[in-house]
């Protein structure tokens, strides 16, 4: 399971411990944590952006898609989409909904066309947490799940005392 290989936060422990998350849920988001922490994450690059890490670094992704960071399914894409195919567990609208909910969190106009609203620095760690977080969320939603990266519940107070408790990770 991610969380004794990650070394999450309390607060993520609790949560994927006590929460049966959805697989396809817990392998993009163990995908996605793994490229961010190694640094081969990146959102002009088809193969190590949200979607394309999620689909384990490979292109093909790609071909559902007119152009990157566009939900207009390709030829392929709605023939993938109408006959019900999955990727890594996400239909083909799903995963072009996720690249463009990270790159608009990276701080992109989308779709990427000449001319694209980019930041200077698309690989700024800060920039690519904030795209995370964003995916995350929306990856949680696409599966009904609170999301995991929701620290609001940590502060919490009634009476002056906290609502939340916290549970150590245990080795």
């Amino acid at each position: 399971m991610i969380i004794e290989n990650l070394g999450l936060t309390y607060r993520h422990s609790y949560i994927l411990r006590n929460m049966k998350l959805p697989p396809r849920l817990e392998q993009a988001i163990t995908k996605l944590y793994i490229a961010f922490q190694h640094g081969t994450l990146h959102p002009e690059c088809c193969k190590n952006c949200a979607v394309g890490t999620i689909c384990d670094h490979m292109d093909t992704w790609n071909y559902l898609t007119t152009t990157h960071g566009s939900l207009n399914l390709s030829y392929i894409g709605r023939l993938n989409e109408n006959f019900g195919r999955k990727i890594h567990g996400y239909s083909p609208t799903e995963l072009l909904q996720i690249e463009i909910v990270f790159l608009k969190g990276c701080g992109y106009s989308v779709p990427l066309v000449s001319g694209y609203k980019r930041p200077e620095n698309p690989t700024n760690k800060d920039l690519l947490f904030k795209g995370l977080c964003d995916t995350v969320e929306f990856l949680c939603k696409l599966d009904a799940i609170p999301n995991v990266m929701d620290y609001s519940k940590l502060f919490e107070f009634e009476n002056n005392m906290p609502i939340g408790d916290l549970h150590p990770i245990r080795n």
